[in-house]
């Protein structure tokens, strides 16, 4: 059997293991949706501004909150489960069997960019029905282009990020503090509407709210083809710098 067809199989075991349990199916699938409710229920359906462009308050959770899904999917769900497969010491077995290792990382990344897209076709096809939402058009493949680049540059981050988590236990408070914070002021769960200057500053410091921009501004198609080069470019050196330190110091035997 070659490595390709290895890393496939391994793909398809990691899906069926996550369709088999079905209470983690249901929360990782309807967590966005829930955020999506609440959000819209507690800034109303008021109408907003982005850059001159008027839109109701509810459609711009759709493409928040699609943001959203994609980090929990391709940032804080490879974070957590790799740190506790190091610990548990499944990572050392898979490393000694004839899977190769790049295809067990291929296949965990994959499981989770396929999450991430079924996520944003969710939150888009809800925006659509219960929210009026319009779905873009002419900005499609900018769309399209900045959900890969986000999600690619993200599992990088979460593979990178097991390096500074000690065990298992940590894992889930690390990630989730490496992570909330930004959502609230990256364009994610509370619209950014003339935020302080240094507030905005911070902000762009780091890709969640390059990756949230991209993916509104292209949703709403407010510029030409939607193309958002500068916020592009942003997520992509935060995803290289990732890879770099994930090949470096990812560590698959389990920390003493």
């Amino acid at each position: 059997m070659n490595d390709l067809r290895r890393a496939l199989m391994q793909i398809v075991y990691i899906n069926k293991a996550f369709i088999r349990s079905p209470i983690a199916a249901f929360f990782t699938l309807v967590f966005p949706i829930m955020f999506l409710v609440i959000f819209s229920v507690l800034f109303g359906n008021g109408k907003m501004q982005i850059q001159g462009v008027t839109i109701s308050v509810a459609t711009f959770y759709v493409p928040a909150i699609a943001a959203f899904s994609v980090v929990t999917a391709c940032y804080t769900n490879i974070a957590i489960s790799l740190s506790i497969a190091r610990d548990s010491g499944a990572l050392k077995r898979i490393r000694g069997s004839p899977l190769p290792v790049w295809a067990y990382m291929f296949a965990k990344i994959t499981h989770s960019v396929l999450i991430a897209v079924l996520l944003v076709a969710i939150c888009a096809a809800f925006g659509a029905v219960f929210y009026g939402a319009t779905l873009p058009t002419t900005t499609l493949p900018a769309f399209l282009l900045a959900l890969v680049v986000g999600a690619a540059a993200f599992c990088a981050l979460g593979v990178a990020v097991t390096s500074v988590i000690p065990n298992s236990d940590a894992a889930p408070a690390i990630v989730n503090a490496s992570i909330l914070p930004l959502l609230f002021i990256s364009n994610v769960f509370v619209p950014l509407n003339n935020p302080p200057a240094w507030l905005d500053l911070v902000s762009k410091i780091f890709p969640i709210r390059h990756f949230a921009d991209a993916l509104v501004k292209s949703f709403f198609q407010l510029s030409g083809s939607g193309l958002q080069t500068n916020d592009l470019l942003v997520i992509g050196a935060w995803g290289a710098a990732g890879l770099v330190v994930a090949i470096r110091y990812f560590d698959w035997e389990p920390r003493r």
